[in-house]
């Protein structure tokens, strides 16, 4: 298997895109060929580190007609231009949630991307459904388990941080923090169940962030098909159960789990799944239960990125219109950040 250069830009969470990548089963798949930031001692460090090319300037990576993949890692505000300028010069590209804060930049780059038969994947919503979500889509479909009715998520960590001018100083760019940030899977997750997003509702305190934006959030969406969801995001909570991704989504004649009740997690087990659905089936109870290794929704999917770009047709691929339904729920929760009221999607 020969494989694919690729050059990483943004080195704040880059960095720990690298470290993947230098492992199994990323290095498989690709070389990090390059390294692209504004901060130039940052990008030499790591180019040393990497022995690899070092790039300060965008324009000048793309003319490197030897690096046909970008991993591009940048802040959410903005990246469809940067996208644009990737796509245009005749390069593919994997990137990172939330895609983009305005959901018609997105759209327009999506399809130009389709219609120049480039490549863009991120981790969430992925290129094709995680294990995890296609084994609950399996049980639903096996059991008849109707239409979603209901959903409650869950996901929190431990943060203490403080103003550092980023990104995530900036409501405009990072709204409701907490959900924007790790919350963003549990929306790009339900989107794929409930379908087209009516409106919101949202709650939100800073209980010790040393950021002007919030680290204890609540988003409620309403969907059009009359399914109600509730998203909590928190960087508030230290018990050892970090980016659990908890979920529980009522169906009309059942149940499913996804990693809920107590979950001790370590980097070891932070893509572990466990599932669990009950329904019934003659008057009698019947349970289903699934543990999965590698497969929470919200992992880069590195090998199906490799076999896209070898040219492999991906069944059922998610298409640019499902990636932005997420991202117009999280416009219409930034203007419900705003009013303090329900806000049409």
């Amino acid at each position: 298997m020969k494989r694919i250069r690729i050059a990483i830009v943004g080195l704040n969470f880059g960095g720990h895109i690298i470290e993947r990548l230098l492992q199994d089963p990323g290095r498989k798949y690709f070389q990090i060929a390059a390294v692209c930031d504004l901060d130039k001692a940052k990008a030499v460090a790591m180019g040393k580190r990497l022995k690899c090319e070092v790039y300060t300037d965008l324009d000048a990576l793309l003319a490197n007609r030897e690096i046909p993949a970008i991993g591009l890692y940048t802040g959410p505000a903005g990246r469809a231009g940067l996208l644009r300028r990737i796509i245009r010069a005749g390069k593919d590209v994997m990137t990172t949630k939330p895609f983009e804060v305005d959901p018609k930049a997105a759209l327009d780059v999506l399809r130009e991307a389709r219609r120049r038969k480039r490549i863009i994947h991120l981790n969430s919503p992925s290129p094709v459904l995680s294990p995890d979500l296609e084994q609950i889509a399996r049980w639903r479909d096996e059991f008849r388990l109707g239409r979603p009715i209901g959903a409650r998520a869950d996901a929190w960590a431990n943060y203490r941080e403080k103003a550092d001018g980023s990104w995530y100083d900036n409501p405009k760019h990072c709204p409701l923090a907490p959900v924007f940030r790790i919350g963003i899977y549990h929306i790009n997750d339900l989107v794929r169940f409930f379908g087209e997003p009516r409106a919101v509702q949202v709650f939100h305190s800073r209980l010790s962030t040393g950021r002007p934006t919030p680290d204890n959030a609540q988003l409620g969406i309403q969907f059009k098909n009359g399914g109600l969801v509730n998203i909590f995001s928190s960087f508030c909570v230290d018990d050892f159960q970090h980016y659990r991704n908890s979920l529980t989504i009522n169906f009309e004649r059942g149940t499913v789990y996804r990693n809920a009740g107590p979950f001790p997690n370590t980097p070891e087990t932070w893509e572990a799944v466990e599932l669990e659905m009950v329904t019934h089936r003659k008057g009698k109870p019947v349970v289903r239960r699934k543990k999965m290794a590698n497969a929470l929704s919200g992992t880069y999917q590195w090998e199906v990125f490799y076999r896209a770009l070898r040219g492999a047709k991906l069944s059922n691929a998610t298409t640019p219109e499902e990636i932005v339904a997420g991202l117009r729920i999280v416009s219409a929760m930034a203007r419900a950040e705003k009013s303090g009221y329900t806000e049409k999607v």
